[in-house]
């Protein structure tokens, strides 16, 4: 004789607890194989329940897939959000980017990779906010494997943790990115630095030593400054500014350190670089402003560059 519908609903709802992806399918599948196979009756509707979850479940795996592998990238260099949910992921991109983004105080309100561009010094920069990583990640829990490829092409990781939040839960984000062989250029944000505890950032230093912190809150405007310029030295690219007849250009090039003058004017238009004798430069490559320097001149984060024909 079956258990009363109402209990077996409890029990199955309670079995179904923070499994997404395969393993929500595979559970829903086993709990189908248990119930009864009655056609009518409050059995019936549980079982078709169990049947509209699995599809629900496969639709949202396909969805995350999807996305993962489809976030185009733009700008000068893809850097991804990462940590766990309600961790401020979301507010910080919405502040970052002015992206409407749906937000709420309550764990995956985001479900798939969220990207939006975001201007450094004048440079476009991706940034794709990762929806909350969960333990067992890296072995497709709640669709993490779909989500570390998203992960696996940005070019840097900006950890994302709210200051008072145990740091539990960024310890086990962090230990599945390791643990799917992602190693990248990376920075922590503490978010909501307006409602810190004392001794709440000490603590959150002491969770991740390795990793350079920036203090941020949403609602301070000098703060969110100083993440964008940290977010920029995790890209390791530099700016150049090019400059026409004394005026400099607003948007400057964002180009790979080491780049030479003659870099500058593939830049700027391939045909350009053999037409070039060199260039005057302001800035922290010169040793003087406006000096005037060779095609193989090793251009500097900030430079400002003349580029100057051939006769």
């Amino acid at each position: 004789m079956p258990m009363p519908h109402q209990t077996q609903m409890r029990l199955i709802k309670r079995r179904l607890v923070g499994k997404e992806g395969s393993e929500r399918v595979r559970e829903l599948r086993t709990i189908l194989a248990e119930l009864p196979n009655y056609r009518n009756g409050p059995y019936a509707d549980i079982r078709k329940w169990v049947h509209g979850q699995i599809e629900e479940a496969r639709a949202r795996s396909r969805v995350i897939h999807r996305d993962s592998i489809g976030v185009r990238r733009e700008g000068a260099a893809q850097v991804a959000l990462v940590g766990p949910p309600n961790s401020g992921k979301s507010s910080l991109l919405h502040a970052l980017s002015h992206v409407q983004i749906k937000i709420g105080d309550y764990a995956f309100t985001t479900l798939r990779p969220v990207p939006a561009l975001t201007r450094i010094g004048g440079v476009l920069v991706q940034l794709v906010e990762i929806p909350g990583l969960i333990t067992g990640a890296s072995d497709d829990r709640g669709g993490g494997r779909a989500l570390l490829g998203v992960l696996r092409g940005a070019d840097a990781i900006l950890y994302c943790h709210e200051v008072n939040a145990p740091s539990d839960a960024l310890l086990n984000v962090r230990a599945e990115v390791r643990a799917a062989g992602i190693t990248r250029p990376s920075l922590l944000a503490a978010t909501k630095m307006d409602e810190a505890r004392a001794g709440a950032l000490t603590a959150l230093r002491g969770a991740a030593p390795d990793l350079p912190v920036v203090e941020v809150s949403i609602i301070d405007h000098a703060s969110l400054e100083v993440l964008k310029e940290a977010i920029w030295s995790l890209t390791g690219l530099i700016r150049v500014y090019l400059r026409h007849e004394k005026l400099v250009e607003d948007e400057p090039l964002a180009l790979e350190p080491g780049a030479t003058v003659t870099d500058v004017a593939v830049k700027v238009h391939r045909a350009l670089a053999g037409a070039i004798r060199g260039a005057r430069v302001w800035g922290p490559s010169a040793r003087f402003e406006g000096q005037q320097v060779g095609r193989d001149h090793n251009v500097q984060d900030g430079d400002v560059v003349e580029i100057l024909r051939q006769p």
